[in-house]
């Protein structure tokens, strides 16, 4: 038998992936502010989702909705890059506030 020392490993806790999702959504409305930020960039996401604008308020609090929004992202290098140096984020935290948003695996 090995012993360790430090405290036990825990499994993570519903807490935890709480956080994670807080964490995505918040990430997903900052991209959302990203896009609606610069008319091309909110026209094109309208366009390839089809959204009124004015649905985009009430929509702004549905996970499904800001799953939508960092798939957008994620599906524009160009744009993934931009929203990353503005926000001073690495890319990949994009991919995974979408896992945390539930897309599973989807890269």
């Amino acid at each position: 038998m090995r012993i360790t020392k430090g405290p036990p490993q825990r499994p993570a806790s519903k807490r935890a992936g709480a956080q994670n999702r807080d964490e995505a959504e918040a990430l997903a409305l900052c991209a959302l502010t990203f896009l609606v930020e610069e008319d091309d960039r909110v026209q094109r996401f309208l366009q390839l989702t089809g959204v009124d604008p004015s649905a985009l308020p009430g929509l702004a609090s549905r996970p499904s909705f800001l799953l939508a929004v960092l798939d957008h992202l994620a599906g524009d290098e160009e744009l993934l890059l931009a929203f990353a140096r503005e926000q001073q984020v690495n890319p990949e935290r994009i991919a995974l506030a979408r896992r945390a948003l539930g897309c599973g695996d989807m890269g």
